[in-house]
Order: structure tokens, then sequence, then C-alpha cells
């Protein structure tokens, strides 16, 4: 407001000022001054620092930042790799069975590194104090109150291990692995196979039984819990407080597996099926099958109280912490089968890294020696074949088709980034030389050695390849994997 003359007046001085503007003056005035307002907005917002393709919305977005609560829910998703220290595990044990399957959880559980407990039946008594650092911590399971007689409810102690397992409350965890104390874990697969699902959503990762029988006794889509299976945070939490309510809905439901499958179901939530969890449903000698394990990295070997020895010549425990030590070694090869040829002596070679290699006087296709050999029994005999989840090929004496069998002696890294590992002929074959072969007879090999890379890793479901090489000692052969070639043909 202009001082000493009133508001009317300036109006009326305004208007007379605007009525000898003509139309052409008003737009040139307005055009320049909409110039000097375009180069004001230049100068400010577009320093010569920025990028000249920076548009007006991200201009607006460094102008103005984003509200408090988006801020707090990107604060709180991570984007930090899963690692060991994001898993617990909940091992179900019982104070009867834990004295002699100790060495078992010892074999993969890292003091000081792992996260997790057994769970017992009851209080140990003095004999197992003071409890040692080399095992998970112990904790008894809650009483049972149920009107289930006492086979069930066994099995609800266990289901109910995972409710308490969480109820540890644990802080920053994305994953809980349930699993049995005559299981073996290896952990540093598992890490990197659950750092590939999203742990903010429902997941319940598992595999069935390798016996079919089983399967019809409780369901194909049940994650059987000696194998191990893993339960995402928010899965986990969710259960925690539904299911107590769930066992009483379902009182006829047998089994901690099948109970647990029930549950999640009511959930929505179905089994992630993942290769590498092995329940071991078999009886005897399971060399046949851990020689042709798939392109998928080993997770979980249970049973080993009800099989033979994994090695010739040791017992279990020694035969767990041997395999243990390929896995210390190079965890994303173990177990896991690669097939080359010997053109020269029509020889075939199947290895299962840091466990065995198969030798054969004859060339045989991948699709035949990725077949295991029928070396053990399913669990349950009542039922009559299929017994398998799988293809197999039954034992014989047929010299063409027999392998003779080598198994893990060492494993070493040495010079030139590479690692060997050297395996040790089982036993005479006592057969003749394959004739399809030309009597190429192997009789002379006694070892056969493993050459790899000790700094590259293999990628999960990478399939390799190798040569077999000559050496100046004729009693052993050198096999070298490497990166399979584009397209190559391995047969």
């Amino acid at each position: 407001m202009l001082p000493g003359k009133p508001i009317n007046s300036v109006s009326t001085a305004v208007q007379q000022s605007l009525q000898h503007i003509s139309p052409g003056t008003l737009c040139k005035s307005m055009a320049t001054w909409g110039l000097i307002l375009f180069l004001l907005y230049t100068v400010l917002f577009n320093p010569p620092y920025c990028s000249q393709s920076m548009n007006r919305i991200a201009l607006f977005k460094l102008k103005w930042p984003p509200s408090p609560d988006n801020a707090t829910s990107s604060a709180n998703v991570t984007t930090a790799p899963t690692s060991i220290s994001h898993i617990v595990f909940g091992v179900v044990s019982s104070v009867n069975t834990w004295e002699r399957r100790r060495s078992y959880v010892e074999s993969w559980w890292r003091p000081n590194v792992t996260r997790g407990y057994i769970f017992l039946d009851r209080e140990p008594s003095q004999r197992f104090h003071p409890w040692p650092s080399s095992s998970p911590p112990f904790r008894v399971n809650a009483p049972i109150r149920s009107r289930r007689n006492s086979r069930y409810v066994s099995q609800i102690r266990i289901v109910r291990t995972i409710m308490e397992t969480f109820m540890q409350g644990d802080k920053d965890v994305r994953w809980y692995v349930m699993s049995d104390d005559d299981t073996i874990l290896f952990v540093d697969n598992l890490v990197e196979v659950l750092a590939k699902y999203n742990h903010t959503e429902y997941f319940y990762i598992g595999m069935n039984s390798e016996c079919v029988g089983s399967n019809v006794n409780f369901a194909f889509e049940m994650a059987f819990g000696g194998a191990g299976y893993a339960l995402s945070y928010p899965l986990a939490e969710a259960l925690s407080t539904k299911l107590n309510g769930c066992i009483q809905r379902y009182p006829n439901v047998y089994s901690s597996d099948f109970i647990l499958q029930t549950c999640l179901a009511d959930f929505g939530v179905a089994l992630t099926h993942h290769r590498g969890f092995h329940q071991i449903d078999l009886h005897g000698d399971i060399s046949g099958l851990l020689s042709a394990h798939p392109q998928s990295p080993v997770l979980s070997l249970h049973h080993i109280d009800f099989v033979d020895p994994i090695f010739p010549s040791m017992n279990r425990s020694a035969s767990v912490n041997h395999l243990m030590e390929a896995a210390k070694v190079d965890h994303s090869r173990l177990l896991e089968q690669t097939i080359c040829y010997q053109r020269k002596s029509n020889w075939s070679f199947s290895t299962s890294w840091g466990y065995s290699t198969h030798m054969y006087e004859n060339i045989h296709p991948r699709s035949f020696l990725q077949r295991p050999i029928e070396t053990f029994k399913p669990w349950l005999g009542i039922f009559k074949p299929p017994f398998y989840m799988f293809n197999t090929r039954s034992l014989t004496n047929d010299p063409c088709e027999a392998p003779r069998e080598f198994f893990l002696e060492s494993v070493e890294k040495i010079r030139g980034n590479q690692v060997v590992t050297t395996y040790i002929r089982k036993s005479p074959r006592n057969l003749p030389p394959c004739s399809s072969s030309g009597n190429h007879s192997a009789n002379h090999i006694s070892k056969i050695q493993v050459f790899s890379s000790a700094t590259a890793l293999k990628k999960a479901g990478q399939i390799e390849c190798c040569d077999v090489e000559e050496t100046a000692n004729m009693n052993i052969t050198h096999i070298k994997l490497r990166a399979c070639m584009k397209d190559e043909i391995i047969a």
C-alpha cells in the first residue's frame, strides 16, 4: 500500500494505467517476464554439475524427500545377502539318543558361528555335564499335556520344537532349519540355497522321501523332517501362534511332519521341493545312491544310524567326519557327479566329488551312468515295485557293466590353485575284462586322482566336464575337471 493515499485512489490509478497499454505491448511484457522466469529456473535448478538429462520428476524427488512412512519402510528392507548368521537350527534329540549321535551333529556344528539348539525330551543327567562347547546349547521341551497316547505325544513334542525354537527370541533371523540328531547338514550349501529365496515371504522348503511307500503313507507334498526343512521367519512367526490350535484341530493326524504339513496347508502354504535334502529312507549300503548324486548341492543326509557306514573300513562317525573333510575344502562340488571317457581304452568314469569314482571297462551313455546302482534296499519292504522315486540300475556281474569302485582317501590343496582328491580301489572286482572293450583291462589301476579349481566354486546346477589324462605311473589315472565348452556333447 502506498503511504498517504486511500485504497480507492490506488485502484483508480492502476485501472487508468492499464487502459493506456495496448494488447500487443501486454503480450510482449508477458513474454519477457516468462523468459526471465525460465532463465531463473534453469540457473537455480540445473547447476553445471548436474546432468542435462535429469528430468523434472527426478528433480522433484531430490527436492522433496519421501514421507516418513516410506522412509521407515525402505529402511526395514535389507539388501545384505543371506549368511550363516541369518539361520537358526533346531535339532530334535532325546536323552537316550544324544550320546551316540552327538558326533553327527558336531560334524557340522561350528561353535561361535552357527546358531541353534538341541532340544531334549527331559533334563540331562549329571553325566552329560559339563555340556561341551562343541555341541549346540541344549533346551528341554516344554511338557505336553494331551489326551493322546504316548506315541502321539512324542510326535507333538517334535513338531512343537519349531515353536519353541522360535520362542528363543534370536535376533536378525531369516530362516529356521529343523532336523534330527541323526542328520548331517551341509551348512555352506544351505546358506547358498536359502539365499535364493525371499525370506520375507512364507516359505516351507524341503523334500519328500526317496521311497514311494513312505510318501504314500504320509504325503508326497510333505517335507520329511529327518532330511531337514527350512521355514522363513514370517512363516515360523505365524506358526508359533497357531500351532497349538492346529494340533487340537487335527487330533488324529499322526507324525510330526504330517502335522506340520497339515497346519501349513491351512495357511495356504505348499511345500517348495528342493533336491538335496535326503531323508535316506533306505537300508544297507547307500554308496550306489551317493555315487550318482544329481547336479544340485547336497544339503543333508539322514538316517546315518540305519545304513552301513558310507566309507568302507570306517565306522559311522569316522565316515561322516571323512566326508566333512572334503566339504571343508569345497562344499560346492561335494557328491556331485561328473562323467567323462577315455576313448583309447574304451573306459567310462563317473566321479562323485569328495566321495567315490566308478570306472567302467566300456563306454556307457550318461543317461545310464546317472542311474544309481541299487546297492540299497527300501525302507519298507511291504510294498510292491516301484520302490523308489528315481530310476535305478541292478547289481550285476557283467564285467562290461559292473564298475570298479574307488573311495576317497584324501583331499588337499596343491600349488597352482588346485584341489586334488585321491580315490583308492575298494577291493578287487574278481571279474574278467569286458570283452566288448577289446580286453582293455583296468586291473592295474589302483588309484584315481581328480583335479579341480581351488578358487572357482561350482555354481549350483551347473554341469562340469572332465578329461582323462595319461600319467607316467601306469597304476594311477588323472581326471581334470573343467568347464564344459559351448554345446559340448558328453557321449
